[in-house]
């Protein structure tokens, strides 16, 4: 996987939860989403998953490859921070609540997924014939 991949299969994946972390499907109690009640955001997340999906996938669709790279980059730097902050017991970030412990795993799997797609080297493609 390269950085464009990442940045439109996560933008996709990003713009999917965000709007479906909007909608409570067990009353207006939010711990009841979606998602179930043991994995639920709250409107600063929704918003945050939302905005940066979009932004991932005009990253992925207008921004040149040298670009994409140092992005993914950067997304894995931040997932992997967040992660950690939420892992020692921070619950509060930038409007955000992180208390739940599938947050903490999201985003260090997440961190580390861009990560590896920033990383790697690019493919070569085959030659046409």
């Amino acid at each position: 996987m390269n950085p464009k991949q990442f940045l439109q299969i996560g933008g996709v994946v990003l713009v999917l939860v965000g709007l479906l972390g909007f909608f409570n499907v067990l009353g207006p109690d939010a711990a009841n989403s979606i998602f179930g009640s043991s994995w639920w955001f709250d409107s600063a997340e929704n918003w945050a998953h939302l905005v940066l999906g979009v932004v991932a996938l005009v990253a992925a669709f207008v921004f040149p490859a040298n670009t994409q790279k140092p992005l993914v980059i950067a997304v894995g730097a931040l997932g992997l921070l967040a992660g950690l902050y939420s892992a020692f017991g921070e619950v509060n970030l930038l409007g955000a609540n992180l208390e739940n412990p599938a947050d903490t795993v999201l985003h260090l799997v997440v961190g580390a997924w861009a990560l590896w797609a920033g990383m790697k080297k690019a493919e070569s493609l085959p030659m046409a014939m």
